[in-house]
């Protein structure tokens, strides 16, 4: 038996025909077609399949879709504004954050989350935030210089003096 689902996707409503056991990662990469966010372990380990729930990282391997219903859903997809990237995204491409690229969808929203709050944490407070993202690439020290990169253009937006 199938139920319906209202879920808030990437600023659009989508109603969904769904298994009630189906998990926000099989409606969002097998139902939407959104295949930013990846399934890896299945056990919330690895944070690869990370979104935003009302700007919150949820690991969508462990959540239900049908208890999303009231919340906004935020995937990797929906971070840019057309072809233009955040300063998350800018900077893990200039810092050389992205190796295969499987963990970094999960890492940018883990890090634009972070960052929303705090746009000038500490390398504790990065560590901290992005813990629950494993990567096999790298050593994280990219990823870390990409997160306090991006948080610096980010306090430049901000105060309008993004060096002009």
């Amino acid at each position: 038996m199938k139920i319906l689902v209202e879920l808030s996707v990437n600023g659009e409503r989508f109603e969904i025909a769904t298994n009630p056991h189906a998990t926000l990662l099989e409606v969002l990469r097998n139902q939407l077609g959104l295949t930013g966010a990846k399934e890896a372990c299945g056990t919330g380990e690895c944070g690869s399949c990370t979104v935003l729930a009302d700007g919150r990282p949820i690991l969508a391997c462990l959540a239900l879709a049908a208890d999303y219903q009231d919340c906004e859903i935020t995937t990797i997809e929906g971070l840019q504004a057309g072809s233009t990237l955040t300063p998350v995204q800018e900077s893990f491409l200039e810092k050389g954050a992205v190796q295969c690229g499987f963990c970094t969808p999960g890492m940018v929203l883990s890090a634009t989350a972070l960052l929303k709050k705090n746009p000038a944490p500490t390398l504790d407070q990065i560590r901290k935030a992005l813990e629950g993202n494993l990567c096999r690439c790298t050593g994280y020290n990219k990823i870390l210089e990409a997160v306090r990169a991006a948080g610096e253009k980010m306090s430049q937006e901000a105060s309008g003096s993004s060096g002009q």
